[in-house]
């Protein structure tokens, strides 16, 4: 690495660090949590770019040239983020597959980290199963799948039981015998003993770099005229305190049942202990060396003085042979009286070269290049494998959708169930509506009036009254919907030709239920005219009108005749439409939460570090739910037809074909979703954010036609509503291609477009 930086806004998260690792070693990266161990390794991995300076891994820059190193590397992450619902050998077939091992190979490769992890016993077992240790040896043998040059792991061992750290740590010093480079992060002291060599990163500035041994041989850790002890006594901490405050102790530790010392040598230790009232025996108190952790809590404080300080005074408070590296940020560690220690981070294969003989040789930050015409075979390898990794990634979906039972259920069966309750639910036929009669007349002409009411099947007569106050309060209370008043007199005023009024009142709070019962009582009352005063017409000398076989007749006669939905069904309008509804909600839903749920659970992340390419990874994806997407539109078809006996009058090949159409561009919002979401939560609100409007806009509810002119406008943005279009098209009025070719260019439009702009956001790297 050279001055690698890296900010998120206004925080630094790594500033101008540099350093290099000789191949085969052990390099441990140690740092408090924040101070940025996990930015450098995801910058060295290429799945975050740097803000600042540059690095390379085995020759190959990380800016430019991140997929190459993809390849050679092993990764495993600080969170656990393999599959718990793979087994441990589905979860190395699948990490073999996307490195691109035959079938062979990945025979040969699983038997080997099997073997080397001491997993065979455990291979048909769910990761998810697994104990915290025995995960962590699964993530170690996916990483070494495919026989990587440099692994980085970022805080193996955190979280686990000292046995299991203990055999983890054993398996990496066998892995580094063997020639592998590794990159270890922790912020344990005994894993750093363990190191070839260590820095040590705090607030965002490599502190300090070098081998275990050499960085406690500095003077700052072990100030001239000192000398450090380990006290053993009862009850340590309640000396510890008093200990502190005496001017000769410089420092003073708890470690375990015993307390470390630095003190002066000016004083007798003998009396420093006097001093607070400490009484040893013999064996109780033995001179020590100083340990790293002695030496990161020296370094510690002196960065931090040095962040509190001004520029003049900072070298006043730092140890007395080092200087500030004004380069880098950093502070040397000498490895002799003569040379000083000088960072310069590449991650080569060339070897560590750390400490230059002479302060003129400076940071090495010659990237290591490979010849001219191997850079142009990887870069003709890399735009031919765009789509590595997509069967790998199309099988691992397939097994989640197998074991994830709620998928299953959410994907198959709900859409039939929403297909039923919206199908019986959703009725704009408005029927036997809550009618109460005050007949005043009762007599045979009146009790025929009523019964006309009830023949059309609007009106359903659920109270007779024989007072005003009644046929109010039946109104207010809203157990009626229609009140009719037959006047007193009614059959005398008929019988002698006289005009009778008959008062129907509506309640208007349901305007559906208004708008149907106006209508019905105004043909009714027509109707009953028409033949009332039919008989007379007929046998009047002049008529106005008169039919074919010479009956009276009105002047003009119109003969409505309904298409496609002579019954005018409700099913028939809402059930085509909901198809198209149904098929988004769950798609969209879907994709989403399973891309923002592997990002949740870290398992994108350790996607993104393997060489699986954007386009395998997207198609991997999104085909296998498009298939069952597929596989749900037929079942909702059916439904359609069997159960609601809506029939497809159009060609069924044509609506297949659309549908896979709509099913696109809906997997694209879903895509889309998962771009703008960094939560499942963040998921299910955008995800409502698009289907309010998909199902109040579409035209699905309510008639587009009606709209203000600007929202109406706003609907054509809608995939679904070019899609219901072409539903109800097909399914009911029998539409071909020519027909709906408008709606269709319109759906081709709004696909492109969602996947133009999915594609576009969606990267194969951290933001």
């Amino acid at each position: 690495m050279r001055g690698l930086s890296r900010r998120f806004g206004d925080l630094t998260a790594v500033d101008a660090v540099s350093f290099e690792v000789e191949r085969g070693t052990i390099f441990g990266l140690l740092g408090p949590n924040g101070s940025g161990k996990s930015t450098i390794i995801r910058m060295l991995c290429g799945v975050l770019a740097p803000t600042g300076g540059g690095a390379s891994v085995l020759g190959h820059e990380v800016l430019t040239d991140s997929e190459a190193i993809k390849r050679r590397i092993g990764y495993m992450s600080q969170k656990f983020s393999l599959y718990n619902d793979l087994s441990v050998r589905e979860n190395l077939n699948f990490y073999g597959q996307i490195y691109g091992l035959d079938r062979h190979q990945l025979a040969q490769r699983r038997e080997e980290v099997l073997q080397l992890t001491s997993l065979e016993d455990r291979v048909d077992q769910l990761a998810g199963t697994l104990s915290g240790g025995w995960k962590q040896r699964l993530a170690l043998a996916c990483a070494l799948i495919h026989e990587p040059e440099v692994i980085f792991l970022d805080e193996p061992t955190a979280g686990i039981d000292p046995v299991a750290r203990r055999q983890l740590w054993d398996l990496l010093f066998e892995l580094s015998a063997r020639g592998v480079t590794l990159f270890v992060t922790t912020h344990y002291m005994d894993e750093a003993e363990r190191c070839n060599c260590v820095g040590y990163i705090y607030l965002a500035k490599l502190l300090l770099l070098g081998k275990p041994d050499e960085l406690k041989q500095l003077p700052g850790v072990n100030p001239p005229e000192t000398s450090r002890y380990e006290l053993r006594i009862a009850s340590p901490a309640e000396k510890l305190a008093p200990l502190r405050a005496l001017e000769p102790v410089y420092d003073a530790t708890l470690f375990g049942e015993a307390i470390h010392l630095l003190v002066s040598d000016k004083t007798p230790v003998e009396q420093i202990l006097s001093a607070a009232d400490i009484v040893v025996s013999d064996g109780a108190i033995r001179e020590v060396g100083p340990s790293l952790e002695d030496v990161f809590v020296t370094l510690t404080k002196a960065a931090e003085q040095y962040r509190l300080a001004s520029v003049e005074d900072v070298d006043s408070h730092l140890p007395s042979d080092q200087a500030r590296s004004e380069d880098a940020g950093t502070m040397q560690a000498p490895h002799s009286e003569s040379d000083s220690h000088t960072p310069a981070l590449h991650l080569e294969s060339e070897g560590y070269n750390s400490v230059p003989h002479s302060e003129s040789e400076g940071y090495n930050t010659a990237p290591h290049l490979e010849s001219e015409g191997h850079s142009e075979a990887i870069q003709r390898h890399r735009h031919r494998r765009t789509l590595d990794g997509l069967l790998a990634i199309l099988i691992k979906e397939f097994v989640h959708i197998r074991r994830q039972r709620s998928t299953l259920f959410f994907m198959l069966v709900v859409p039939v169930m929403q297909t039923i309750i919206f199908g019986v639910a959703l009725d704009t036929q408005v029927e036997h509506i809550p009618t109460v009669v005050l007949d005043l007349d009762n007599r045979q002409a009146s009790r025929e009036l009523t019964e006309a009411f009830v023949n059309t099947r609007q009106f359903e007569i659920v109270e007779h009254v024989y007072d005003h106050d009644s046929f109010r309060h039946s109104l207010t209370s809203g157990r009626a919907r229609v009140g009719m008043i037959i006047p007193p007199h009614y059959s005398e005023r008929l019988l002698q030709g006289e005009q009778v009024q008959v008062q129907v009142l509506v309640d208007g709070s349901d305007s559906q239920v208004a708008t149907t019962a106006l209508n019905a009582a105004s043909l009714l009352g027509m109707n009953l005219s028409v033949n009332i005063a039919r008989p007379k017409i007929e046998t009047a000398i002049a008529a106005p009108s008169r039919d074919p076989v010479g009956r009276a007749a009105l002047p003009i006669e119109v003969r409505p005749r309904l298409l496609y939905n002579p019954d005018l069904e409700s099913a028939h309008f809402f059930v085509p439409g909901l198809v198209g509804i149904i098929l988004q909600l769950v798609t969209l839903f879907l994709t989403s939460f399973a891309i923002v749920g592997e990002r949740e659970l870290g398992t994108l992340e350790q996607l993104f570090v393997t060489p699986v390419g954007r386009t395998g990874l997207l198609l991997g994806k999104l085909l296998p739910y498009a298939l069952v997407g597929f596989i749900e539109t037929l079942i909702v078809l059916l439904v359609m037809v069997y159960a609601f006996g809506v029939p497809i009058q159009g060609s069924l090949a044509l609506l297949l074909a659309l549908s896979i159409l709509f099913l696109v561009s809906a997997l694209g919002l879903g895509l889309l979703v998962s771009t703008l979401a960094k939560t499942q939560v963040e998921a299910m609100q955008f995800a409502f954010m698009i289907m309010l409007p998909s199902v109040l806009l579409s035209g699905f509810a309510f008639p587009r036609s009606e709209m203000p002119s600007p929202i109406y406008e706003v609907t054509f943005l809608l995939p679904a509503t070019y899609f219901i279009e072409i539903l109800r098209g097909i399914v009911l009025r029998g539409a071909d291609l020519v027909d709906l070719l408008p709606w269709v260019i319109g759906l081709t439009i709004c696909c492109f477009v969602i996947l133009m702009l999915s594609i576009t956001r969606f990267r194969k790297q951290l933001s």
